[in-house]
């Protein structure tokens, strides 16, 4: 902190100064000692040796030019790299003062006792809830000067580096020697990056672990330190890549991963660092689509992506299932396993890689379906970490960004882009090998999916549709969407419907599909309530206005899509918890005065329709298996608004009203959905069954009661509690026509 780091450009002038002095007698010597080899004059042996001892001497004082510069560059490159991160430490050191503490010359960090009032003191002495957040919040001060501390010392173990490998000659032969004819003579090649330096010297540890030497510790943890100095820089990561080459990399990462989880668990934790700084040194690598480097790589990548490279997970895996066969993993699997290790990764870099992976197993494309399998499962806990399907673990990392997954999927205004057809549609997900046995002859069983199929699918759905990285429920949703998410959304449920009637939906699929619904849930309460708007016109077009795009499906095939991630109760309880949620708003709305009659009409139909088809959607699950579905009602009531499910605020569209609405219209949902069942099991004729929704009247009871109306006596809220009764038996009945129920 009181370093006078100025001292270091002192020194780079300096280093500069020489230069210029050595080149000053560089000039002298070519005009006054080398020229008498070049003249007529001398001939003979002499003359030769002469000659060749005089080019030497020359070639030394150009190239102790070339060093001196590469010094004054590096020391330069040092001070930019240092004064930074000074700036960088005496602003948290400033803040954490701001915020009443103190940090001292080894950077501690506590509490600034003499800003503390007595009252601050008893508050703090009867308070112990008190002083453990402010011991947190010191923890979390000190931890950032920790880093920064750190990131400071790395920094300066870098410049070591490059301090000391600049003086080496690199101008070597064979036999130890070069132009200059010297063993140990100037660095011809120095370079006055520090970071290229770093690249070197981590490409030649990276090497020796491929190789199988014993690499120390230290070799180690010079590698991490490396990688957690530069890979953000592409002077570094560039360097480093382009000298390993991609074929090289694969094979790095994999024996990274033999380590870790394998021969040396024990040091498990300095294996998954060394990934991750791989990883994002690729991911800094290839932000630049149009850059030389990146469209080089790429070429290799394709090329090494289809190759195959040992890995023991896999061999491993194989001899559980079949014996005696041998496999080896593709290169795009390990790089996706990689890619899974690190963040930052470019649009084009992703869409890119989903691009080259899909024309390799596409066979409209002249790729090979197969071309992934392998026998052994790799999901779960032990084997979970290897991408042995690149594709759908390349969509997993493009559900982390949002704008990158809705590009990739949008079919566009024309429809061309057919990547969400193929997906939901096209593709040969079946990548696990079986093997039968007839006796003492092994046979190739039917291909399977393995355990974790379509999760990145999932993911890449959700980011896609709403906006938000996949499985980010932390920021509020105002239920509004661009017109490429909506028509995403809406290719997805006509896909998922067109493929399997919607309410069959793969497992891995259901949860990030059912928040992506929530998330829409102005849209879906419009279609499922009939609003005029929402009539699924245009060809399917999705619907436009102020506020962006809007998903424009018909109503049956919603409704069996909201069925088909129903089978989560999590999902369901979501699904209606937002449904009621745009009623209670829908609710809210209303004319102040009954005078407008049909407004209050209208408005109580819109609860009453939601719930039929909600209902109808549990009836659906239920009757598909009734004793493996009696807890599936209760899980429901246990995830619901009032249960342990999502915060109200996590569903678009509701104000203070709404929410007040629906906190108060408590009632046992389940009881509605049995009673249904019930009847639809004994009577089997949907115009014989009851026609009434008690979670329906909890809301318009509510509704009312905040308009001074008594629900129990007022013949308006009566009356208004039959229409809603007649809407939902309408909404009911269709609803479980759509899902196949066979009723009218």
């Amino acid at each position: 902190m009181t370093t006078d780091l100025g001292l270091l450009t002192t020194a780079a002038d300096k280093w500069e100064s020489m230069a210029g002095e050595i080149k000053k007698v560089e000039d002298r010597y070519k005009d006054t000692v080398q020229k008498i080899t070049m003249g007529p004059d001398w001939t003979g042996v002499s003359a030769g040796v002469a000659h060749t001892n005089f080019a030497g001497t020359r070639y030394e004082y150009a190239a102790a030019q070339t060093q001196a510069k590469a010094v004054a560059s590096l020391l330069r490159d040092a001070h930019t790299q240092f004064v930074d991160l000074k700036r960088r430490l005496d602003s948290v050191c400033a803040d954490a003062v701001k915020e009443g503490l103190v940090v001292d010359s080894r950077g501690s960090v506590r509490q600034d006792e003499s800003k503390l009032t007595g009252q601050d003191r008893m508050y703090l002495r009867d308070h112990p809830e008190a002083v453990a957040a402010l011991n947190k919040t010191i923890e979390a001060w000190a931890q950032r000067i920790k880093d920064l501390v750190q990131a400071f010392d790395d920094a300066d173990q870098g410049v070591k580096l490059a301090l000391e490998a600049v003086g080496v000659d690199s101008n070597k032969d064979a036999f130890g020697k070069g132009a200059d004819d010297q063993l140990n003579g100037f660095n011809a090649g120095a370079q006055g990056d520090i970071e290229v330096y770093e690249a070197r010297n981590a490409e030649d540890i990276a090497t020796r672990i491929n190789s199988g030497e014993k690499v120390s510790a230290a070799d180690y943890a010079e590698l991490n330190r490396s990688f957690r100095d530069n890979s953000s820089r592409p002077e570094f990561t560039q360097t480093f890549l382009n000298g390993m080459g991609a074929e090289n990399t694969l094979k790095f990462t994999n024996k990274l991963n033999d380590h870790a989880h394998g021969d040396d668990k024990g040091n498990k934790q300095r294996y998954l660092d060394l990934q991750k700084g791989l990883a994002n040194s690729l991911s800094n690598a290839m932000q630049d689509p149009k850059s030389q480097f990146y469209k080089d790589f790429r070429a290799e990548l394709k090329t090494a992506g289809l190759d195959t490279y040992d890995l023991k997970v896999a061999g491993e895996a194989v001899n559980t299932v079949a014996k005696g066969h041998g496999q080896e993993v593709r290169g795009y699997q390990s790089l996706v396993t990689l890619m899974q290790q690190g963040d930052g990764y470019s649009a084009p870099f992703l869409q890119d890689l989903a691009t080259d992976i899909r024309k390799a197993e596409d066979k409209k494309q002249g790729g090979n379906p197969d071309v992934w399998d392998l026998y052994g499962d790799y999901n779960g806990k032990d084997r979970g970490w290897f991408a042995n399907d690149p594709l759908d673990g390349v969509l997993g990392i493009m559900g982390r960004d949002p704008a990158t997954s809705t590009s990739y999927l949008d079919p566009g205004p024309d429809g061309k882009n057919d990547n969400l057809q193929y997906l939901l549609k096209d593709r040969d997900w079946d990548i696990t090998n079986t093997t039968n046995w007839r006796g003492n002859i092994e046979l190739d069983g039917t291909d399977k999916v393995d355990g974790d199929n379509r999760i990145g699918l999932g993911a890449v759905i959700e980011a896609g549709t709403t906006g938000h990285p996949a499985g980010d429920t932390t920021q509020p949703s105002d239920g509004k969407h661009s017109v490429s998410e909506a028509r995403v959304m809406q290719s997805t449920v006509h896909l998922l419907d067109q493929d399997t009637k919607g309410d069959s939906i793969e497992a891995n699929l259901r949860d990030p599909l059912a928040r992506s619904l929530v998330d829409y849930a102005p849209d879906t309460h419009n279609t499922l309530t009939h609003d005029p708007r929402y009539a699924h016109v245009s060809g399917g077009q999705v619907l436009q206005d102020g506020d962006g795009g809007h998903l424009n499906v018909a109503q049956d095939s919603l409704t069996r899509v909201l069925r088909g991630v129903s089978d989560n109760p999590e999902n369901f309880a979501h699904l209606y918890d937002a449904e009621r949620a745009q009623a209670a708003r829908s609710l809210a709305g209303a004319d102040p005065a009954y005078s407008n009659n049909k407004d209050w009409e209208n408005r109580t139909a819109d609860v009453g329709m939601g719930a039929g088809v909600f209902n109808a959607i549990g009836v659906d699950v239920i009757l598909d298996d009734r004793d493996a579905k009696k807890a599936w009602i209760d899980d429901v009531a246990r995830y619901s608004y009032h249960g342990a499910g999502a915060p109200l605020t996590l569903i678009p569209g509701i104000g203070d009203t709404a929410q007040r609405m629906v906190d108060a219209a408590t009632y046992e949902w389940s009881k509605d959905v049995k009673a249904e069942a019930d009847q639809v099991a004994n009577v089997g004729v949907a115009k014989e069954m009851g026609a009434k929704s008690q979670g329906s009247h909890d809301l318009i009871n509510q509704w009312a009661n905040g308009r001074g109306r008594d629900p129990m006596t007022d013949s308006v809220v009566n009356y208004l509690r039959d229409q809603s009764d007649l809407h939902y038996s309408a909404s009911r009945n269709q609803a479980l026509a759509d899902l196949h129920r066979g009723l009218s």
